[in-house]
């Protein structure tokens, strides 16, 4: 139990600990150090700019995004996924990685958006806002968070390099198309998504290192690599 809990202090909660500061820091750089610094200048032109450019069609294709990005979905995603990971593979590694991921990035999302209170662009809002700030976007969190951790896990068990180039291909066109829509639709400024990327990237990497590397003991079982069969113990 107490190997348990270094590794589960080590490999993740001081992590992500770390990630939470460098994602305070970063906005406080954003909003307060060189928010009149190019390029954090011209993000209102960004915004303005894209708002000119609404029309019906794109807005219905940016609804859809911003929807499927949602709390609500992305928590069905997320389940629905991970019980098919389990029922699939006939174990709990992946199905773990892909909920810790999205939660990890949750709980970074939250608490940087109570320490950084950013006002959304100066645009017409097409989504009603959440009591959250600005910074960062927590559609585009998620969705880095959980589309990049299917593409982890289905990369690894590809055969062939263009599988696995197809498969981040097809996933990361959703976090990519969820970054512009919150854009798009006034939500966020570009600097918003772009700290979105490197919280829910770096929550994928940290739980891939803690709970898909073929190396790591918790407790005295060491744990099968992932997309790989468990070597059973000889007596």
């Amino acid at each position: 139990m107490s190997e348990t809990v270094v590794q589960i202090a080590r490999r993740v909660l001081l992590p992500v600990s770390l990630l939470l500061g460098v994602m305070v820091l970063l906005g406080v750089l954003v909003t307060r150090v060189f928010a009149h610094t190019w390029p954090l200048s011209v993000e209102d032109a960004v915004n303005r700019e894209l708002a000119a450019e609404r029309t019906g069609g794109w807005n219905d294709v940016s609804l859809v995004f911003s929807t499927l990005a949602s709390t609500q979905m992305i928590v069905v995603v997320t389940v629905l996924v991970a019980l098919a990971l389990r029922l699939w593979l006939g174990r709990w590694r992946e199905p773990l990685f892909l909920c810790a991921a999205v939660t990890a990035q949750a709980l970074v999302f939250l608490l940087t958006t109570l320490a950084i209170d950013r006002h959304r662009p100066a645009v017409e809002h097409m989504d009603v806002s959440p009591p959250t700030s600005s910074f960062p976007s927590g559609h585009t969190s998620a969705a880095v968070a959980l589309y990049v951790g299917i593409a982890v896990l289905l990369a690894l068990r590809a055969r062939s390099t263009g599988a696995k180039v197809a498969w981040w291909t097809l996933l990361l066109v959703m976090p990519l198309g969820v970054a512009m829509t919150r854009m798009y639709r006034g939500m966020h400024h570009p600097s918003d998504v772009v700290a979105s990327f490197l919280n829910g990237g770096t929550c994928v990497a940290i739980m891939a290192r803690a709970v898909l590397d073929r190396g790591v003991r918790w407790g005295r079982a060491k744990l099968p690599a992932a997309g790989r069969p468990a070597t059973p113990a000889r007596s």
